[in-house]
């Protein structure tokens, strides 16, 4: 008889350790409740729980990466825009996960909606378009502050995609095309302001030596005659004939004198 039992109590044990063994992967922690009081977090490897007595909670502390729905947005200047981001986190502290919160992945999911459309209703359009860095800097400070009870780290949001309706779309294509322009007219004026300045500098030194002019009228001759073979009347001023018609005058009157 009191083998009999003894072997009883034997398989009873051995269902008991059986029932009783856990595995815990590296990336998991199991939190432990025992008559539904928090007992402690098991770390990773093969651990042992009262069967009947404890209840254990798996709790994964990889990174998560949550997609945020697209999110209906009026922005600060009134420009209806869709607007979906991503967000990055993960649990630091699973008993928190588990107690503070009954399901810390659609808390945060919402938590994370809701906040999107916040941020970016205060934003205008401009800002959402060209200073993304800092929206998703902000979303992250402020979804982080509200999960951090909830044991969650939120790393970081990115902002994925902004839908602007068609009408908001041809808009901003005109005023980029419209800046384009001003800036090609800037530059266009710059470059003429500059070759005046330059042709009055040049102008300054051709009529500061009359030599100099002379020279520029005997090369604007021969670069037409270089290049172009139709006959060409180019006037030639009486001035560029003055010098040679002064020194035969004058070798003229030598000559005179000396016969």
């Amino acid at each position: 008889m009191n083998l009999g039992f003894a072997g009883v109590m034997v398989a009873v044990a051995a269902v008991l350790i059986v029932m009783g063994v856990r595995i815990i992967t590296e990336y998991e922690r199991g939190v432990i409740f025992r008559l539904g009081r928090f007992a402690g977090v098991k770390d990773a490897g093969l651990k042992w729980i009262i069967p009947g007595v404890d209840r254990m909670v798996r709790i994964s502390l990889r990174e998560i990466v949550m997609d945020i729905p697209s999110q209906e947005v009026i922005t600060r200047d009134n420009v209806s825009v869709k607007v979906n981001a991503v967000l990055y986190f993960r649990v630091l502290h699973p008993e928190k996960a588990v107690i503070q919160v009954e399901n810390y992945l659609y808390g945060t999911s919402q938590l994370a909606q809701t906040t999107l459309r916040s941020v970016c209703g205060q934003a205008e359009l401009d800002e959402l378009l060209a200073e993304r860095d800092q929206v998703n800097q902000k979303l992250q400070e402020i979804i982080d502050n509200q999960t951090e009870p909830w044991g969650v780290k939120v790393r970081a949001v990115e902002v994925k995609q902004i839908d602007l309706p068609q009408e908001m779309q041809r808009v901003i294509g005109r005023q980029a095309e419209a800046e384009r322009e001003k800036r090609a007219k800037v530059i266009h004026a710059e470059g003429e302001f500059l070759a005046a300045q330059r042709l009055a500098q040049a102008a300054k030194v051709l009529s500061s030596e009359s030599a100099a002019l002379q020279l520029r009228y005997l090369q604007t001759l021969a670069e037409i005659a270089t290049e172009k073979n139709s006959t060409i009347i180019f006037p030639i001023p009486i001035d560029i004939l003055r010098p040679f018609y002064t020194v035969a005058t004058g070798s003229g009157s030598e000559g005179s004198g000396n016969g």
